[in-house]
């Protein structure tokens, strides 16, 4: 049952980077020019990392590791245990701290940063953590 957690999990994920990837512009522009699709992707950001923290706690739980005190020491007990490497660790907690921005608006959303967060590290890092969690 537990590893049926995992995969539905997994599985969650994937779907959310699918839907993410078949809607992000290519160019900033468009990114910034359309609020549909700023809402959209900022809505996935939010899922896709609740969703990678969620895993993260499941697979801690699975494997009767130390207790997170946070979401973020998730990331840092699973590097400890040599599941994800120190460099995804300190992206992911990143990326939690972006999720916070955006998802209680922390003031105005610099739509630069969250296109360039997205394009450059959300979903390869997010492809990253799900191929690591499957290699163990």
């Amino acid at each position: 049952m537990k590893e049926d957690r995992i995969k539905d999990k997994i599985t969650e994920i994937e779907q959310f980077l699918e839907e993410l990837e078949s809607i992000f512009p290519f160019d900033f522009e468009e990114y910034k020019s359309d609020f549909k699709i700023r809402a959209i992707c900022e809505r996935n950001f939010e899922k896709i990392i609740e969703s990678v923290v969620d895993l993260a706690f499941i697979l801690i739980k699975e494997r009767k590791l130390k207790i997170p005190e946070d979401d973020e020491s998730s990331f840092n007990i699973l590097r400890n245990e040599n599941i994800i490497s120190e460099v995804l660790a300190k992206k992911l907690k990143e990326a939690k701290g972006m999720r916070n921005v955006i998802a209680h608006k922390y003031g105005k959303i610099d739509d630069e940063k969250v296109f360039q967060a997205v394009s450059e590290e959300l979903i390869s890092d997010a492809h990253e953590f799900l191929n690591s969690i499957k290699s163990i």
